[in-house]
């Protein structure tokens, strides 16, 4: 591709919302910070993943009422409260995702919004998951499922979830990963 179809293809870009993400207030919020438009799709693993239309005119991932297999999703927890819970009562569910992920060669981002090393160190969430195992299992998935794990302030999060999506298609563009 050459620069101007890359252009093309990253001002296309919408974000796809999960339709298992729950429509509150929060959210909507969240998507309405996002600088370009936004679909629900259910998506096989993660929460939020891009799609563009490809300089021939079609769409990368074609929204067929069925779950979309993406290169790249991010999946968000609204704090250490989330997450922890994730890694516990719903660990089995929780880790089905990232199996799916990396079966399918995708790259997973896990954001914490509300959240800092310093806090899970520290114990500062409301689960009784104690510390040490806590920060285990984050390293495991890191390891084990290629986890790029973002902590970060709950109003940063449009700006990252949006900014770690365009420049994972910006780099696929450029490296032709779309290329027939």
């Amino acid at each position: 591709m050459n620069h101007f179809e890359i252009e093309d293809c990253l001002r296309s870009m919408v974000v796809m919302v999960d339709t298992r993400e729950q429509d509150t207030k929060r959210a909507r919020e969240r998507y309405s910070r996002f600088p370009c438009a936004h679909v629900r799709q259910a998506l096989a693993y993660g929460d939020y993943a891009y799609n563009f239309v490809l300089p021939d005119g079609r769409r990368f991932l074609e929204y067929s009422g069925h779950e979309v297999a993406a290169p790249l999703a991010i999946e968000r927890k609204m704090d250490l409260d989330e997450l922890a819970g994730c890694f516990t009562r719903s660990r089995k569910r929780f880790e089905a995702e990232f199996i799916r992920a990396r079966e399918n060669g995708a790259r997973i981002y896990l954001l914490v919004e509300n959240a800092t090393w310093e806090k899970l160190l520290n114990g500062k969430y409301r689960s009784m998951y104690n510390p040490d195992a806590y920060l285990a299992s984050i390293l495991a998935w890191q390891i084990r499922y290629g986890l790029q794990l973002v902590m970060c302030k709950e109003e940063t999060s449009p700006t990252l979830i949006y900014e770690i999506l365009k420049r994972d298609l910006k780099e696929k563009l450029e490296t032709g990963y779309f290329d027939a």
